[in-house]
């Protein structure tokens, strides 16, 4: 088996996954070949994982460092599996381009990687990269699948679902650690063993729509009574989830600092009272990239330090979907692939986030049924601006992309039509002298 990891100067996640991977007894023996376009963070990655291999796989995977766009088609020849977490751009200059033009409009974020202004340029720059991807493997290897963790996951994942041959599913680990993170949070860790959930919706906005322990109970009536407690009586990490239970009944996957940009409720025009009152840590992507770029030296010497590398398997999907389609052994995943009815009150054509069962036949999703009508209000208005993107990277044309802008929740709520083309027209030329343009 050949696995292709695209972005492996992501050298942590790419441990986590190839260090899963090689834990699977299935294959010991397996091709990795790593990709990406900057040299030192390639060779960095490229030592670590040889490392990990004698470590904890007694040498017998082959290991492959591949530089650039040349050695792109090698890299991906003969591939069974593609993990792709690339960052186009990276934060200097595209993340800070995606922050720092839209603060000229008043227009404020926390994470921009999903959603909002700076998700929709982060999903066009990227779509460009994919279409190459997509190409190639097309080319190199038809019978690949594509495993994407890259953001925003909604809007690359469903280009390539759409618009290529490729074999898509996205994955994001919110899905794993939202029960986890819910409970623990409200101080009800005891009823986690053997507890029973149904989640659904969109990436990063996923709902939590059941919830038992054990013995059958439902839960929510007392995650419903202490998640409205908590909000009341003190300040925390989670307050904009927490206002979703209480407002709209249920919870969602991913971070209160994430989901705070994806509505017009919480982030207004001279209303610090809000930003106050819900915790909300603007600009908080930005300070994760710099104490990130500041502490990496050390975290690689940490890695590589002497003695063996060890690991253990990690709640990452990547090598559970290899397994179970290798061995036919099922899994279940919560995957993001096209709707088609799967959730019948959304988008025919959106991507959603769903159960799906792994096996030899490949990633099957399962039929979820409609959500509470205000969950999916919630989920259609950002699948409308994502579908609106994936169009403008499609077609090309300028005039989606500036429809896509004006449909996103955050950003309609603080600027006019007039002022969203005028940004996105900014944004175009920044990006483009940047050298990441975006069309």
């Amino acid at each position: 088996m050949k696995v292709t990891f695209m972005g492996a100067g992501s050298t942590v996640f790419s441990k986590n996954v190839l260090g899963d991977t090689m834990l699977c007894e299935a294959f010991h023996d397996m091709e990795i070949a790593l990709y990406d376009i900057d040299q030192t963070r390639l060779e960095e990655s490229y030592l670590l994982i040889r490392k990990l291999n004698q470590a904890i796989n007694e040498g017998r995977a082959t290991v492959k460092k591949y530089l650039g766009v040349e050695q792109r088609k090698d890299a991906l020849r003969n591939a069974d599996f593609v993990v792709n977490a690339i960052q186009v751009g990276l934060y200097d200059p595209c993340t800070i381009i995606d922050f720092e033009i839209p603060k000229k409009y008043g227009l404020r974020q926390t994470i921009a990687d999903t959603l909002g202004i700076g998700g929709i340029f982060r999903g066009m720059r990227t779509i460009r990269v994919l279409k190459d991807f997509a190409r190639d493997m097309e080319e190199v290897c038809p019978n690949a699948w594509f495993l994407n963790y890259t953001n925003p996951m909604a809007i690359l994942s469903g280009y390539m679902q759409r618009y290529t041959n490729v074999k898509t599913v996205g994955l994001c680990h919110s899905v794993q650690v939202c029960v986890p993170s819910l409970l623990k949070g409200l101080g009800m860790e005891d009823r986690l063993e053997g507890h029973l959930s149904k989640i659904a919706g969109i990436n990063h906005m996923a709902w939590l729509l059941e919830i038992t322990d054990a013995h059958g109970n439902d839960l929510y009536p007392e995650i419903r009574r202490r998640a409205k407690e908590k909000n009341a009586s003190e300040i925390h990490n989670d307050m904009v989830r927490f206002d979703y239970i209480d407002k709209l009944g249920y919870y969602c996957t991913e971070s209160s600092e994430h989901n705070a940009e994806y509505n017009p409720f919480y982030i207004k025009p001279d209303r610090d009272d809000l930003i106050k009152k819900f915790n909300i840590p603007l600009d908080e992507y930005p300070r994760r990239c710099v104490s990130q770029i500041e502490k990496w030296k050390q975290q690689y010497a940490d890695l590589m330090a002497d003695g063996a590398i060890t690991h253990t398997r990690s709640k990452e999907y990547a090598s559970h979907i290899m397994e179970a389609i290798a061995t036919n052994k099922p899994y279940k995943i919560g995957g993001n692939v096209i709707n088609h009815g799967l959730i019948p009150n959304l988008p025919f054509d959106a991507c959603v986030e769903v159960p799906c069962l792994v096996d030899g036949n490949g990633v099957t999703p399962t039929y979820v049924g409609e959500l509470p009508l205000q969950l999916a209000a919630m989920n259609s208005s950002n699948i409308y601006p994502q579908m609106l993107t994936v169009e403008a990277a499609h077609t090309g044309k300028r005039e989606t992309l500036y429809q896509a802008a004006m449909m996103d929740p955050h950003t309609a709520a603080q600027l006019s039509t007039d002022e969203i083309v005028s940004l996105c027209n900014d944004l175009i030329e920044a990006h483009t002298k940047a050298g990441y343009p975006i069309f």
